[in-house]
């Protein structure tokens, strides 16, 4: 009786110790706000000790009040023994299957303790606050730990892509594969082209592009902020953000790339903004592709404007093309802009505002306007069928039929929805499908004929921008780049996910990379690929 005595008022002193250690490094931290992993381990291991012992002197008391169940209950040690032996390999496999928190490090250990308000670094061994303004000298923020993960992941990619020449597009799928299937007969053409284009996106290797200009100390400063093929993909159409502020326009002739050289040669003009480029497209007004239609953003006392700018200004590529004037119509809060190319809409462009949609002839000004009941974000017109394709803020895509003279109820030929704000339509050639996205990363296929949707292609990453869709249904593919930074190529067809590809360039919301994909970049004898701008530099991603 007398050792069970001493036994446990050793035990109390041990955790009378062991509480105030633990007290003292709670009041106590390092001056950087970091807690030792040792002392909260210590601090489960209080816990656990404490309860323990209170299991322990409850388990006496019974046995005290019941003396019977001495005769029955086997040793105390010898239970705990082969409960903590019985405990120990189902805690250690459920540590290995845990996923870690958002609170602790990526590549942490799944057994290191979570704390609230506190990050665990695995270099350092060291939990470190959460708390802003605890640590003047390096706060650390969720935001930041977030986008250390995201660069840490951009890295290891781009050290794989250079690394690995030829990526696995479907398990099982090669160039052996597809010529043993074609020559038995199991595909037909459309099917061998659209496979091969497949296979060719997954040879793909970046390699940068000399860009030759007539102020080469511009292109050391000027941030690509968007660049847009023309019909052919001979030309791309370039916004710069200039350092000083403002931005400045130019158009980049691709027939120079071609391999291994790759040069190309930027053509600019002194027409500066200081204006907010909301929508681009190109306009065939005297012929093809012969305008770039701009939305510019109001500014001060400036209200906003549509633009009609002659690609004339840059180059003159064009037999017999002189250099136009631009011609601009006042109108405030354009989101959105598309030129028609319909025969019924002739010299006519879309501009999408807050809650109406303008259409405007260039040559006539005369003008159509329809209520909405939301923001128009983005537009395109059919080619074949006289309908204006609209995407809002509230989700809704509907069409319009141009050929109604006024707002009446008739107007609205079609009406989709989504469950977030449509940033991009595009109408497939036949105009029986449509591809639309939306701020929740969404991308969806729609049947316009039961206004269903038939697919779906995951992956995208999108929270508040006006992300832009590239559908190539000649290649059988679709290209987008998500708020992320990653640019993404699906199967059309299938919806699989062909290649993710890294930005070159450290991952931030102000650097999305633009984008713009073509087998024929350059014009008809052109090399096929992927160009993509982000910050000064323009990479190059062919394949043949």
């Amino acid at each position: 009786m007398r050792l069970r005595v001493v036994a446990l008022m050793t035990t109390r002193l041990d955790l009378v110790v062991s509480m105030k250690e633990l007290s003292r490094n709670e009041q106590s931290p390092d001056r950087f706000g970091s807690v030792d992993r040792a002392s909260a381990c210590g601090r489960k291991g209080a816990e656990m000790h404490k309860s323990s012992w209170k299991s322990r002197r409850h388990g006496r008391r019974s046995q005290r009040q019941n003396p019977r169940l001495r005769q029955h209950r086997p040793n105390e040690r010898q239970v705990l023994c082969n409960t903590e032996a019985q405990q120990s390999p189902q805690d250690s496999d459920h540590g290995d299957g845990e996923v870690p928190s958002t609170s602790t490090s990526t590549a942490g250990s799944s057994s290191v303790p979570d704390l609230p308000g506190y990050y665990f670094d695995p270099e350092k061994n060291r939990y470190f606050r959460l708390l802003p303004g605890h640590n003047n000298c390096n706060p650390l923020t969720k935001e930041g730990i977030q986008q250390k993960a995201m660069e840490d992941k951009r890295l290891q990619l781009l050290e794989e892509e250079d690394r690995q020449t030829k990526k696995i597009t479907r398990m099982g799928f090669n160039a052996t594969s597809l010529l043993q299937k074609s020559k038995l007969g199991f595909l037909n053409a459309t099917s061998y082209c659209r496979l091969a284009h497949e296979l060719r996106v997954s040879c793909m290797q970046r390699k940068k592009v000399e860009i030759h200009s007539s102020d080469p100390s511009a292109l050391a400063s000027d941030r690509f902020n968007l660049i847009m093929a023309d019909t052919n993909s001979d030309r791309l159409f370039t916004v710069n953000d200039v350092k000083v502020g403002g931005s400045k326009y130019g158009i980049i002739s691709l027939r120079g790339l071609k391999t291994p050289t790759l040069r190309v040669h930027m053509h600019e003009n002194l027409y500066f903004t200081n204006r907010k480029v909301n929508s681009v497209c190109w306009a065939s007004l005297n012929h093809l592709d012969s305008h770039i239609l701009l939305c510019l953003m109001g500014i001060a006392e400036t209200p906003g404007c549509a633009t009609l700018l002659p690609a004339s200004l840059f180059v003159n590529s064009h037999p017999g093309d002189r250099p136009g004037m631009l011609c601009s119509f006042r109108i405030p809060g354009a989101w959105s802009c598309a030129w028609s190319s319909n025969i019924q809409a002739n010299n006519c462009f879309s501009t999408g505002l807050s809650r109406w949609v303008l259409v405007t002839n260039v040559v006539t000004g005369h003008r159509l306007s329809f209520g909405t009941s939301s923001d128009v974000l983005a537009q395109q017109f059919a080619v074949m069928t006289p309908l204006l394709f609209n995407g809002c803020r509230s989700g809704e895509i509907f069409a319009i039929d141009i050929r109604c003279r006024n707002q009446g109820n008739n107007w609205k030929a079609t009406s989709l929805f989504h469950d977030s704000a449509v940033t991009s339509v595009k109408v497939l050639q036949e105009e029986q499908c449509l591809v639309a996205s939306d701020m929740a990363g969404k991308i969806k296929l729609w049947d316009l004929r039961t206004t269903r949707c038939v697919r779906q292609y995951d992956g995208h990453v999108n929270e508040y921008a006006l992300l832009p869709l590239h559908v190539h249904e000649e290649e059988g593919l679709l290209v987008a780049v998500g708020q992320d930074c990653y640019t993404r190529i699906w199967s059309l067809r299938d919806t699989h996910l062909l290649r993710t590809i890294p930005s070159p360039h450290p991952t931030s919301r102000t650097n999305i990379p633009s984008v713009a994909f073509s087998s024929r970049l350059g014009g008809v004898q052109g090399a096929p690929g992927l160009l993509m701008a982000v910050q000064q530099d323009l990479y190059y991603y062919p394949y043949s």
